[in-house]
């Protein structure tokens, strides 16, 4: 079920939907700005058992969250979580997400400059099935740390990672080599990588890449 330009939509509709529509497997919302994060988990929390797969798009209503979250029932099938240029959403929204939704196995969140290594470390540690598919583009706050403790938490099942503008240098390609065996397909474009990170992934036995982007990489020479 998709929305798109939505302006009357508000969280109590939102929620009301989710309760109702019980065999709802996927969600997209796009430019809907009269949703808050109070509609967002909301429906995620009173979703039926088929929900797999959430998305939001350019919803500027979305504003971290400034309260704590009273300990919520975890939302055991979403399989799949989407946050793309919602200027708000920052660390404490992406903390809380990760305790609500601890099966989750592909992450995108784009766009993002509100999240840091500080809200994405909890999401990685709350994950319990193994992200398979993460993509990060656009998410100039997130560094090695995070890659490093994705590569050693996840390492065994992701095979897909975009870091495409984040702030990862050699450090988190050397995490990724030693980790990774199943990656294959890896992005670092506009990253501060050098020769020694791309040394590090051409030297590893482990590791299955077929797809490698470096474009916008300036420290990587014809070496």
């Amino acid at each position: 079920f998709c929305l798109r330009k939505c302006a009357f939509l508000s969280d109590n509709g939102l929620v009301s939907f989710a309760k109702a529509a019980g065999s709802l497997e996927s969600l997209e919302l796009e430019e809907c700005h009269r949703v808050t994060q109070f509609g967002f988990f909301g429906s995620l929390i009173n979703c039926g058992a088929k929900f797999k797969a959430i998305s939001l798009v350019n919803c500027l209503g979305i504003k971290d969250l400034n309260v704590g979250l009273p300990p919520l029932p975890p939302c055991e099938s979403l399989r799949s979580l989407s946050i793309r240029n919602c200027p708000g959403f920052g660390d404490a929204s992406l903390a809380a997400l990760g305790k609500l939704c601890p099966q989750l196995q592909n992450v995108e969140l784009s766009g993002l400059h509100g999240i840091t290594d500080v809200g994405f470390l909890p999401l990685l540690e709350s994950c319990e099935a193994g992200l398979v598919k993460v993509n990060l583009s656009g998410c100039p706050n997130l560094g090695d740390k995070v890659v490093c403790k994705m590569a050693d938490l996840h390492g065994w099942t992701l095979e897909m990672l975009n870091l495409d503008g984040c702030k990862i240098s050699d450090a988190g390609l050397v995490a990724i080599a030693e980790n990774c065996q199943l990656l294959s397909d890896l992005d670092v474009s506009k990253c501060t990588i050098t020769d020694s990170g791309i040394a590090a992934l051409a030297r590893s036995n482990l590791i299955n890449l077929q797809i490698l982007s470096v474009s916008g990489c300036n420290l990587v020479s014809d070496k």
